[in-house]
């Protein structure tokens, strides 16, 4: 959800009604089907994304995701060729991170860029276009790659408790590789990058106002990385599923208040 409102904020001519239903189509077709398919292949037994004991999956989860496919696609349709192009790429990508016959999650560099790249940088693109009032594919470099960074410093993060139940299954998370700190510490580094980017952006577009409204939203997420960090480093069995959670929520609400906030402000203010 974050990145669908940083997308939003970066239009500026925003068609409304398609912006309502890029929303729908995402979040109540595309992302709980990417979510379920994930869940039906990997059979969690311990904590998982929100989930603190998961069920086991059925078949009949299965036929949903592919109902929620199709009808992502097909919706997408009324929004425009390009979005439903894009919605289907998302869609492929998705499968072949968790498919266990391909399994791109199970190499760390490239199941890290499939991420990032999916859910970051292709999202921006596809609600950026879907939601525009001037069909385009010409955006500003800068929210593709500030997409991908973020969802790149945050991603790392949901996997720091699972090392355990992923090496169990043959995964190795790019957070395995690194280790639980160089987790913090490359999340940091990935972030750092991200606002660079949004820095450079704002101040070259004269709305550093804007980018300061950013820093404000992120302070309270700042200071729960912080704190957390001094903790894990002491200690790594702080690196769990309450403190993973907390900093999912925290980070989530604040990035998303901060884009809608950004929105109101260029749009109504």
């Amino acid at each position: 959800m974050p990145v669908f409102w940083f997308s939003i904020s970066f239009i500026q001519q925003i068609n409304w009604l398609n912006t309502v239903i890029i929303f729908l189509i995402l979040h109540l077709l595309v992302y709980p089907s990417s979510n379920g398919y994930n869940s039906y292949m990997d059979r969690d037994e311990e904590s998982i994304g929100g989930i603190k004991d998961p069920m086991q999956p059925t078949r009949q989860l299965y036929f949903v995701t592919i109902f929620l496919d199709v009808g992502s696609v097909l919706a997408s349709m009324f929004i425009s060729l390009w979005f439903a192009l894009t919605i289907l790429l998302y869609i492929v990508c998705s499968r072949l991170y968790s498919y266990r016959g391909i399994r791109l999650k199970q190499y760390p560099i490239t199941g890290y860029l499939t991420v990032i790249i999916n859910q970051g940088a292709l999202t921006f693109f596809m609600v950026y276009q879907g939601a525009s009032k001037m069909v385009t594919i010409d955006m500003p470099w800068q929210g593709l790659v500030a997409a991908a960074f973020l969802i790149g410093g945050f991603y790392p993060i949901t996997q720091v408790y699972q090392h355990a139940a992923d090496a169990k299954d043959g995964v190795e998370t790019i957070s395995m590789l690194v280790g639980k700190r160089g987790t913090f510490i490359f999340c940091a580094v990935m972030y750092a990058i991200a606002l660079g980017v949004l820095f450079y952006y704002y101040l070259i577009s004269k709305q550093m106002s804007s980018f300061l409204v950013l820093q404000i939203f992120f302070i309270p997420v700042l200071v729960f990385f912080v704190r957390w960090f001094l903790k894990v480093w002491k200690d790594e069995s702080q690196a769990n599923f309450t403190h993973t959670m907390q900093m999912n929520w925290l980070a989530s609400t604040c990035t998303s208040l901060a884009f809608i906030t950004l929105i109101i402000l260029h749009q109504f203010g």
